[in-house]
């Protein structure tokens, strides 16, 4: 692997660009393990970091952000279960029992439109 190539994405149209090669990959995920799956989990770094700089979105945690997107969009705790498979797991998520995980992440990203770090949350150190 050569990483001397590897860098932040430096502008709009680089930004676009990303979007555009990461977007397949929502509508046919890749398997884990596979270069694809590299290659998706690296765009959405890149696109998160890019995000972030240049387009901040007040911290909320992953909880906030369900609870606000669910009541936005008329969803309810069943919609999420069906995405999740576990009727335990959305009840720990929602109430901040239980930290989101990136599979997680992937699954409500994807399945309700919601950029992937909005779901991230604070980073505590």
């Amino acid at each position: 692997m050569d990483i001397s190539s590897i860098r932040t994405l430096l502008n709009e149209t680089e930004y676009e660009e990303a979007l555009k090669a990461v977007r397949p990959y929502f509508e046919n995920e890749p398997e884990d393990g596979t270069i694809e799956a590299a290659h998706f989990d690296a765009l959405m770094l890149l696109i998160e970091e890019y995000e972030a700089r240049h387009y901040p979105i007040p911290q909320a945690s992953p909880a906030e952000v369900l609870k606000s997107v669910m009541e936005a969009n008329n969803y309810t705790r069943a919609d999420l279960i069906e995405i999740l498979g576990s009727k335990s797991r959305a009840a720990d998520l929602l109430n901040g029992r239980r930290e989101i995980n990136l599979d997680q992440i992937r699954k409500i990203s994807r399945a309700w439109h919601i950029p992937a770090g909005a779901l991230v949350g604070q980073i505590s150190g």
